[in-house]
């Protein structure tokens, strides 16, 4: 059973997300020359089955489908980084069934999944090809799990367009022809046989397997015609489809055998857009194929804004602050750089420097610079010219995050052009917030008249549809539940809110779930794999109910208390506190939660299931790799397990966040069941790319091959980290 992808949207968002990937052609008008490279049947840059080791630009996604007659696949491949492509598919088996017990799995044909990932070792230069190594079917059932390196060299002509030739050395599913030999034999025997039998209902990487037995070499070209959008391509194919597993035939009595008359794949594909490829294929002497394929760039994706420019610079002509309209100047912020300003202070020091500091909350803008850059300059134009000092100190649920402080006379300097080889950036510092009310070094502490310029609302609420998908599962590919969720909130004060969710269900097909679902023994707690009682057994529920405190000790120490319906599984009580140094590439949190399992049948009730659950995390941005965070997290786990996950996520220049986990337990894999353990991948989407006005809001596309009770997290909605995101490293900023 795969696990829930869980994509919330907004009606109006989920039109314009349609709208944008079928139509931006602006959007992709850059990186198209860029991403020349096209993908195999398994997804991947490559030929037909077999791979180059040509990458495509950092962002490029890539989503296809190739029929194959046997194999039906469907891929997702995405360029993580310039060196690193990774691929998520799945197979359909034509001829076989799912199971052979069709009352648990009806009609359905087998699906494999598989993960593929390629690197790139050299990229080609003037004499030298650029060369890859590649890993594929990790951590699936082991179907079509194979190693290879590759090489490939570009001839480009002026009449006849690009040739790219392609030579490999394939192990595994890549080496079945066995007509080359394996140069790790060299190393030790070991290498010269590869163990057949692969793990009991997959999910683990078998490293005792790869680059081991038969090999093959591969190799082919691709030719990038004179006629616009059109590529042929032929490929020598380095397996002799003697060993494919077609288990529990459609027909038993004449199962499948796969033929092959000739070595030779041959194939042509045609760029019909800027968005659609569409490919043609005679594969094994014998058989015809097509596919097609969707690409976007995730990297670069844009939308054009609809936003206010920044000002041009002006001399002030506010005599003083006491003649300043505040609510105008709120107002203009607000519109212009999304900082509602909830409180300013004006203090004087002793040689008589005015700073004024404004204590917002930031609602729309990601760009924080973006944001500072107009407001800047909408205080410079409109603050009196006595003030030394602008400060935008940004608050969020009642706690400091980060505060930005300009030097007015050396920003107005440089934006008004009156002074050569000055930055506007440069008069800009961060810091930790200044406690509101407080002016520290200075003689006066005088507030400004209006004080309290506006406070967070105290009630609000929002409709917003939910689609939870399941992809893959025994007793049916696509299981799914639609519904809307109501959501609301009321502040107490800054720092205390009480939220709740109530979900309606629309449609759904869970009842067809059919994994554990009566008195099936379960060597573990079944935390998560209930799933089917909690989507089908209520219409209308309550998703989550909490009451949540969030405080500060000190600049750097920030911590949160928080207690009700946690989520629709659990409730219970628990706290978060997280060490985040301002500008810093580490951080360190703690959570500790005492929950109970709720019941699927009331909203209210609780069941007899307990368990002390959290973890130690450590944030880490590394210096090697830009944009990129490396979150670990150890401890108990909801069923009661102890140990590890592991989350690597790397954020593209257009705010588009991709990741990927894994948690690792003392549970055993007998335990565990089908997967060996808790894996899966993410896509965070901010709304801004389909708007013509930036939000902070953003979507999550998740997919989990497997859902197991073993290495499950509590799915708190309260995260500091996230919450303290502002705080985040910056390079070139203090």
């Amino acid at each position: 059973m795969s696990q829930l992808i869980g994509l919330r949207l907004t009606a109006l968002s989920l039109a314009m997300l349609s709208i944008q990937g079928l139509a931006s052609h602006a959007a992709q008008a850059e990186t198209h020359d860029a991403d020349p490279y096209t993908t195999g049947d398994f997804g991947g840059v490559g030929l037909m089955q077999t791979p180059t080791a040509r990458m495509n630009s950092e962002g490029h996604l890539t989503i296809g489908y190739s029929d194959t007659d046997d194999y039906r696949r469907t891929s997702i491949t995405l360029q993580l980084f310039d060196w690193m492509e990774t691929t998520a598919r799945y197979t359909d088996f034509r001829y076989s069934y799912y199971s052979d017990d069709l009352e648990f799995s009806g009609d359905q044909t087998l699906k494999d999944k598989g993960l593929d990932v390629k690197f790139r070792l050299y990229k080609e230069s003037k004499w030298l090809p650029e060369v890859a190594v590649g890993f594929r079917d990790l951590g699936g059932t082991g179907l079509f799990a194979g190693e290879y390196f590759v090489a490939s060299k570009a001839l480009e002509t002026e009449q006849l367009g690009t040739f790219d030739f392609h030579l490999g050395l394939g192990f595994g599913y890549l080496g079945r022809r066995d007509n080359s030999y394996n140069p790790f034999c060299e190393i030790t025997d070991e290498f010269c046989r590869r163990p057949r039998r692969g793990t009991p209902g997959g999910g683990d990487v078998e490293w005792d397997k790869m680059f081991k037995g038969p090999a093959a070499t591969f190799g082919g070209v691709e030719w990038q015609t004179p006629l616009t959008g059109l590529r042929l391509k032929a490929e020598y194919d380095p397996n002799d489809y003697q060993r494919e597993s077609l288990p529990n035939p459609i027909d038993p009595e004449n199962p499948r055998e796969i033929i092959v008359d000739s070595y030779w794949n041959f194939g042509a594909e045609y760029e019909w857009n800027d968005l659609l490829n569409l490919k043609l294929g005679y594969q094994r002497g014998n058989t015809l194929t097509f596919g097609f394929s969707l690409r976007y760039n995730m990297a670069t994706a844009y939308q054009v804004k609809t936003e206010a420019p920044l000002r041009d610079a002006k001399v002030s002509t506010t005599p003083s602050f006491n003649e300043l309209d505040i609510q105008r100047l709120s107002q203009d912020l607000l519109n212009e750089t999304g900082f509602k300003v909830k409180h300013v202070a004006l203090a004087e020091n002793s040689v008589g420097q005015e700073r004024v500091t404004f204590y917002t909350e930031q609602t729309r803008y990601r760009d924080r610079e973006e944001a500072v850059q107009k407001a800047a300059r909408i205080l410079s134009n409109e603050l009196p010219e006595s003030v030394d000092r602008y400060e935008i100190a940004e608050l969020k649920d009642g706690l400091g995050i980060v505060q930005y402080n300009i030097n007015a006379p050396y920003y107005k300097s440089a934006a008004r052009a009156t002074r050569f080889y000055r930055e506007e950036a440069d008069a800009i510092t961060l810091s930790n917030v200044r406690p509101v009310g407080v002016a520290r070094g200075s003689t006066t502490g005088q507030t400004s008249p209006t004080g309290n310029i506006s406070s967070a609302p105290k009630f609000g609420y929002a409709f917003t549809p939910t689609l939870s998908q399941a992809f893959g599962g025994a007793e049916d590919f696509y299981i799914y539940q639609l519904a809307v969720m109501a959501d609301g909130f009321y502040h107490f004060n800054p720092n205390l809110r009480a939220s709740g969710t109530i979900g309606v269900n629309i449609v759904n097909n869970y009842d067809e779930f059919n994994f554990l679902v009566d008195d099936l023994e379960n060597p573990l707690p079944r935390v998560r794999t209930r799933i089917r009682e909690y989507a089908d057994n209520q219409s209308l529920w309550l998703q989550n109910l909490q009451l949540v405190y969030t405080d500060q000790a000190s600049n750097n120490w920030y911590y949160a208390l928080y207690g009700g319906y946690l989520e629709r599984m659990f409730g219970g009580v628990g706290g978060e506190a997280l060490y985040r140094p301002l500008n810093s590439r580490w951080a360190f949190g703690i959570d500790l939660n005492y929950v109970k399992q709720r019941d699927p049948e009331s909203s209210f009730a609780l069941e007899d299931y307990d368990v002390v659950t959290g973890h130690a995390s450590l944030y880490w941005r590394p210096t090697w790799l830009d944009r990129s965070l490396l979150k670990i997290q150890a401890g108990r786990f909801l069923a009661g397990d102890e140990g590890v996950q592991l989350d690597f996520s790397h954020q593209f220049d257009s705010g588009v966040r991709a990741g990927a986990y894994a948690a690792f337990t003392n549970v055993s894999r007998e335990e565990y069941g089908e997967g060996g353990f808790t894996k899966g991948f993410y896509l965070s989407i901010p709304f801004d790319l389909f708007f013509v006005r930036n939000t902070l809001q953003r979507g999550t596309i998740g997919w989990q091959p497997i859902t197991r009770d073993g290495g499950q997290m509590l799915n708190r909605s309260i995260n500091l980290y996230e919450t303290t995101e502002a705080r985040g490293f910056k390079a070139g900023q203090n």
